[in-house]
């Protein structure tokens, strides 16, 4: 597996041009459509001539990306209309010269290997994001094809790279980067909520449209808490077709008025100040962003023990894990945080530095760059520029 730590070198002023593209299904709200525009405005500013492309030419972080190709499905890779934007898709790559291509999801790495392999760009880089253990049989085989193919593979979590290794995918194609956050998330921000006497609250961030975020698990072990800390107010935040179904169960398991359903928010900032306790009770999880949030807003974290998410929490240092699936578990390890608030507290500073030290939006980049330059190096590409960058350690 490629290395992902140490100190990454920078282009020099000749290289400022390298031809960049980056290709995401859509802009919806999501971790790895956060992740993809963060990137894509950080690479803005470095040594990269910049190209965007997306399958659906929709979603809120259209608003941050400026000029962004479509290039739509149909439905199908094998629809006219697929064809037609495969066909787009390589006159692109080949009209600027593209040297390093890049997907970011399940679509987009399956139409981008034969795009870039006709166009003739020089490195294809694909991207996992998440575990793969909920896409079928079918598209877990047919992405692992594309995996082979490409240059290199970024996972954002070891699990992910761990999990490609058991599948074939050679561990020389493999790099874990993780994911980045701006500036902002470290900030002070204004509570969301105003801040009652006594009341500590928890919070859980997850898009109400995927059941493997499990927030049945949560509303049923924050029944259990609740009857025991008469004080402890729960919310959650996001929107999507379950949320009825939620806001029901809550009402059946007697806690409605305990409840705060927020919707989706964009000042995921000053919501998290707003909260004293983040929960991830998800089945299958690479590298949560929401995770990585509360931890740069110095909170502390309880997280079902799956994915990833051990590679950002560290048990009674940073936060609790529990085993998934485990209502019990998980309402004791809530009751640990409320019963214990200064512990608490300073496990969400331990956070903070962590994720100051490892998880920043720059450090991300450069992880990018050093890669860019060596798998252009294995082509005998930019070697002027290589051979003037110290070595990752």
């Amino acid at each position: 597996m490629m290395p992902a730590r140490g100190k990454a070198a920078h282009f020099q002023h000749g290289d400022k041009n390298l031809r960049l593209f980056l290709m995401m299904e859509s802009l919806r709200t999501g971790g790895s459509e956060r992740q993809f525009t963060l990137m894509a405005g950080a690479f803005r500013r470095g040594p990269f001539e910049l190209h965007l492309g997306c399958i659906e030419r929709c979603g809120k972080f259209l608003e941050d990306l400026g000029e962004i190709g479509e290039y739509p499905l149909g439905g199908s890779f094998l629809t006219p209309r697929a064809l037609r934007s495969l066909g787009r898709l390589v006159r692109l790559l080949r009209r600027t010269h593209i040297e390093v291509a890049q997907s970011f999801d399940f679509y987009t790495n399956i139409m981008m290997m034969p795009a870039a392999r006709l166009a003739g760009v020089p490195v294809f880089i694909a991207s996992q994001r998440q575990l793969g253990d909920l896409l079928s049989p079918m598209k877990r085989r047919i992405q692992n094809v594309v995996f082979r193919l490409a240059d290199c593979v970024v996972c954002n979590s070891l699990a992910a790279a761990d999990q490609l290794a058991k599948e074939g995918v050679p561990n020389a194609k493999l790099t874990v980067i993780s994911n980045g956050l701006p500036p902002g998330a470290f900030q002070e921000a204004v509570p969301a909520l105003p801040r009652e006497p006594g009341v500590m609250r928890i919070g859980m961030i997850a898009r109400m449209n995927d059941r493997a975020k499990n927030h049945a698990l949560f509303l049923r072990a924050a029944a259990r808490v609740a009857s025991r800390f008469p004080l402890a107010e729960f919310v959650l935040v996001g929107d999507g077709p379950f949320r009825k179904e939620w806001e029901e169960l809550a009402r059946q398991l007697g806690i409605g008025p305990r409840i705060r359903f927020l919707g989706e928010r964009h000042d995921i900032t000053s919501v998290l100040a707003a909260l004293d306790v983040v929960v991830s009770p998800s089945r299958s999880e690479s590298l949560s962003n929401t995770i990585l949030e509360a931890m740069a807003a110095g909170r502390p974290v309880v997280a079902t023990r799956v994915g990833g998410n051990p590679e950002l929490v560290c048990d009674q240092e940073t936060g609790l894990l529990v085993a998934p699936e485990n209502v019990g578990a998980l309402a004791d390890a809530l009751e640990t945080m409320l019963a214990s608030p200064n512990l608490a507290r300073e496990w969400g500073e331990n956070a903070r530095r962590i994720a100051q030290a490892n998880f920043t939006l720059d450090y991300a980049r450069e992880r990018f760059e050093q890669l860019y330059v060596d798998l252009l190096a294995r082509k005998g590409l930019r070697q002027a520029a290589v051979a003037a960058q110290p070595r990752l350690k």
